[in-house]
């Protein structure tokens, strides 16, 4: 459960300045104790890439706090915080925090990511430190709203890394326990951003969503995930079921044919792009890190080693579908474009029908895993 707003700044962000100064104080212990647990405990040098991402990590989170109190305290104690100059400090601060963790991430757990943009969202070179793609000339600014699969831990972070570093300001639709991270609270509750809080009435998400797309300017970005959760077998088979339950027998139909990605929650995607027919549409793909879904999985991985492919596509607003139901079935025809572009990539043996079987017998379902089919989507 969430702590109140009060606890979270009085305790937790005071707590990770503290955490550092004892970590660093005490690295020469840690990594003494580190570096004779490495030849013990499988992976190369595990525990010794867990504690340096951990000091970058701490570092990271106090700088950002100390940035985000100066900012408060020079913007007359937080009066004018939502003018255009400090929430252009205020991303600032925010893409200099993500860009920091994702050059660590990169470097200590071997991650090589490439991306192919078809122009969706070029950038100047240079301005992607750590992403191995073309450099488009020219520019595309959003206003946008970025639909994306979600699968694997960090993706809505690598996502948000990279549009930071193209100058654009995403406003992101995330998860409640986030908020657990001092400076991602802080920082986040600055700037147009809608955390989705278990157990909230319906519809409110979808409000939320709708008040987030229809500011959008030039510069914005409105990040959603419509899955919902991170993609797993039996996530897909459960989607599939509420689909059915719900009689919404042609979308579950479309979704047994999808098999790397879950069927897409409209509410969130579609209230977005009513509220702003202005945005151009980007789609992103990803993959690399399903593997990962679990902390156990996380674990046994690092070091990675991984290959993370990004696909993005952009889709001009004119020729995005008025109509809700066409919109609904555009939506779904996208989903089956990501989904054949992982196949492409994993084969159709990736989810093999024993699995899924296995799956069945089990019931389909994972622990907390009920949520409505339809609805706002968050990060997982």
């Amino acid at each position: 459960m969430l702590p109140p707003r009060w606890v979270r700044r009085l305790v937790l962000a005071p707590a990770v300045p503290l955490l550092t100064l004892l970590l660093i104080t005490s690295l020469p212990l840690t990594l003494l104790v580190a570096a004779f647990a490495s030849p013990v405990l499988p992976g190369r040098l595990r525990p010794l890439r867990i504690l340096l991402f951990l000091v970058v990590f701490l570092l990271a989170e106090s700088v950002a706090l100390l940035a985000l109190l100066v900012l408060w305290l020079a913007s007359g104690f937080g009066r004018h915080l939502g003018r255009e100059r400090w929430q252009a400090a205020h991303y600032a601060v925010m893409r200099t925090y993500l860009a920091a963790l994702f050059v660590t991430a990169r470097r200590t757990f071997r991650l090589a990511v490439s991306l192919d943009d078809e122009q969706a969202l070029p950038v100047e070179p240079g301005e992607l430190d750590g992403l191995d793609g073309p450099d488009p000339d020219g520019g595309r600014p959003g206003p946008v709203v970025v639909l994306s699969r979600h699968a694997g831990p960090g993706d809505s972070f690598l996502l948000v890394h990279g549009l930071l570093q193209r100058r654009l300001r995403p406003r992101i639709v995330l998860r409640e326990d986030l908020q657990w991270a001092p400076a991602l609270d802080v920082g986040l509750n600055r700037i147009p951003t809608y955390f989705v809080a278990s157990g909230a009435p319906s519809g409110t998400g979808t409000a939320a969503v709708a008040a987030l797309a229809a500011g959008l300017g030039p510069l914005d970005a409105l990040v959603l995930f419509p899955e919902g959760r991170n993609f797993t077998p039996a996530r897909r088979l459960h989607s599939i079921a509420r689909l059915e339950e719900l009689d919404r027998h042609a979308d579950a139909e479309r979704a047994r044919e999808m098999r790397h990605v879950l069927a897409p929650r409209t509410g969130g995607a579609l209230a977005a792009l009513s509220a702003a027919p202005h945005a151009d549409v980007v789609f992103v793909a990803h993959t690399g890190l399903e593997d990962l879904s679990s902390a156990v999985d996380l674990w046994r991985g690092l070091p990675m080693d991984s290959q993370v492919e990004v696909q993005a596509w952009r889709v001009p607003a004119a020729e995005v579908p008025g109509d809700r139901v066409g919109a609904e079935s555009w939506l779904f025809g996208w989903w089956r474009r990501i989904d054949a572009w992982l196949l492409d990539r994993h084969g159709p043996g990736a989810i093999p029908d024993a699995v899924v079987d296995a799956v069945v017998e089990t019931g389909g379902v994972e622990p907390g895993d009920e949520p409505p089919a339809d609805g706002p989507s968050a990060d997982s």
